[in-house]
């Protein structure tokens, strides 16, 4: 069976994308390896009608209504290979099935690379947050630390002392110029020079010299990258943003291959539920008149 569209990746944004697809009665595979960005967070937050809920029942939810479509075919299972070209795509999973499509979605997210500090990686989605519109303001005020990774973690440092008593933890990873100092002290943001021994407890940071400063909560500026290099293979364009690497793609959703697209967290920063989801809806749209019109989406 050759499919309108395969969607590499069934979490927020692709669901999204495939909602839309589905509407337009499109022959649609979802191909879902199970690994969503945020399933170590315990509820999502800032995501309008869902807000407080586990991000998993958000994302069930989400699949069950897309199951109600008949257009819709799931499966859960991990891509290999993505070969062909426009109009005749192959995906290809781990048990070595193939898959043929005329259009190519990838909707795959992107992998954290955690700053190298003992105990952080185990807190991550819990005490340990990068997006302060999601977890700032269930801190409640309290002191707020900043593990420092990247120049991104002064740009944090600066923005969080809106919801609370913000510490710059440098860790030998981040320049402050005396200008960044500076523009940090008005904001009432604490430099701590020392570096970090380890996370204890909820968010307490062990200090190198012993010393020990505890937090409500802490935050990072993880680098990401594409979790997977697919659509590197396929030949499409990789662009850096100040959070990592992302796919390149142009305002219609387009990768810089012909019958490929991208939406979500491996297309566009920043990164949060609801920024996927309308990211994913956009893109479903786009690949739909694609289809309908596709002189108007050739390179």
């Amino acid at each position: 069976m050759q499919h309108d569209v395969i969607v590499i990746g069934g979490s927020y944004s692709g669901m999204a994308a495939a909602l839309q697809l589905v509407r337009a009665r499109r022959a649609v595979l979802v191909i879902d390896a199970g690994e969503r960005r945020n399933r170590f967070a315990s509820h999502s937050h800032g995501f309008l009608g869902q807000d407080g809920v586990p991000p998993g029942e958000i994302a069930a939810q989400a699949r069950r209504q897309l199951e109600a479509y008949p257009t819709l075919t799931w499966r859960e299972a991990r891509v290999e290979a993505v070969t062909g070209r426009l109009d005749d795509f192959v995906v290809t999973t781990a048990d070595g099935i193939a898959h043929r499509a005329r259009r190519i979605l990838f909707a795959s997210g992107v992998a954290d690379q955690l700053p190298a500090v003992p105990g952080l990686a185990e807190r991550w989605g819990q005490s340990v947050f990068h997006c302060p519109y999601c977890h700032g303001y269930e801190l409640d005020q309290g002191r707020i630390g900043i593990v420092g990774s990247s120049p991104l973690s002064l740009h944090q440092a600066e923005l969080l002392t809106e919801w609370g008593d913000v510490t710059l933890l440098v860790n030998g990873a981040v320049e402050v110029s005396p200008e960044a100092r500076a523009k940090l002290e008005r904001r009432g943001v604490a430099i701590e020079p020392t570096p970090i021994d380890r996370i204890a407890g909820h968010a307490n940071v062990v200090l190198a010299d012993g010393r020990q400063l505890l937090f409500a909560g802490l935050f990072a500026a993880p680098r990401t990258s594409p979790s997977n290099a697919l659509a590197e293979g396929m030949g499409c364009a990789l662009e850096e943003t100040p959070m990592g690497i992302q796919l390149r793609t142009e305002a219609e959703n387009k990768t810089s291959v012909a019958g490929v697209f991208a939406c979500g967290d491996v297309a566009r920063v920043p990164h949060s539920v609801s920024l996927a989801v309308g990211s994913g809806a956009m893109a479903g749209a786009q690949v739909h008149r694609s289809l309908v019109w596709p002189e108007t989406f050739t390179p």
